[in-house]
């Protein structure tokens, strides 16, 4: 991907509206680009048009900035359980006893602070760019979880990349005096996220077409 703006020059017209994984899941589609440890990319957004349409869109844009899988939590104690029972070469194995405690307590950990975390969803407007409010997982596709590689899939073919998006972050905007351009043509809305492997293109074609009097040009840096 080579740096330097892109805009989705659809037709104008009226205007509306993961830590890493713990394991490691094969995509379930081909094409998928779903990387353990991925590369991030830097990516300025900028968003042009009607001043009443963005103020609507930031209203819209804005959320938690998380997304609210739902966790299988027996399932995650299990396999921490048996992960611990099994000691590298050379070192004392922890005892089945301890092994269970551990394997309860980062459950509990765990569970705390994701159901914390959800708890702010529909609630918490902090993260201005929110791609879960703006293009919603649905539930059937949430409580498969993070790892299911139907899961990931849905995200490459709707965001566009299979990671949230991380460091998001609103750009000062010039004021209108300062800028050589028309202010039909001035960025009134500007962000700077990182996300994983890819511009999350797929959410971004499909805001385009739901807000059409908007303009959005993205800058990814290589």
């Amino acid at each position: 991907m080579a740096g330097g703006e892109s805009a989705f020059g659809l037709p104008v017209g009226p205007g509306r509206r993961r830590a890493a994984r713990a394991v490691a899941a094969p995509p379930a589609a081909v094409g998928v680009l779903a990387l353990p440890q991925p590369d991030w990319v830097q990516t300025t957004l900028s968003v042009t048009g009607p001043a009443d349409l963005i103020a609507t869109f930031r209203a819209a844009a804005a959320g938690a900035g998380i997304i609210p899988w739902v966790h299988d939590y027996d399932r995650m104690e299990e396999d921490w359980f048996h992960l611990f029972l099994t000691a590298p070469a050379g070192e004392r194995p922890i005892s089945l006893a301890g092994a269970r405690i551990l394997a309860r307590q980062l459950r509990e950990a765990v569970w705390a602070q994701h159901e914390d975390a959800v708890s702010m969803v529909g609630v918490s407007r902090a993260c201005p760019f929110d791609l879960h409010s703006l293009v919603p997982v649905p539930f059937d596709i949430l409580r498969l979880g993070d790892d299911d590689p139907r899961a990931i899939a849905w995200l490459w073919e709707n965001w566009g990349t299979t990671w949230p998006l991380r460091r998001i972050e609103e750009v000062i905007v010039p004021p209108a005096g300062s800028s050589p351009a028309p202010d039909g043509d001035r960025p009134g809305f500007r962000l700077r996220f990182w996300s994983a492997d890819w511009t999350p293109w797929q959410a971004l074609a499909r805001v385009q077409a739901e807000w059409p009097a908007l303009r959005f040009t993205v800058c990814p840096v290589v």
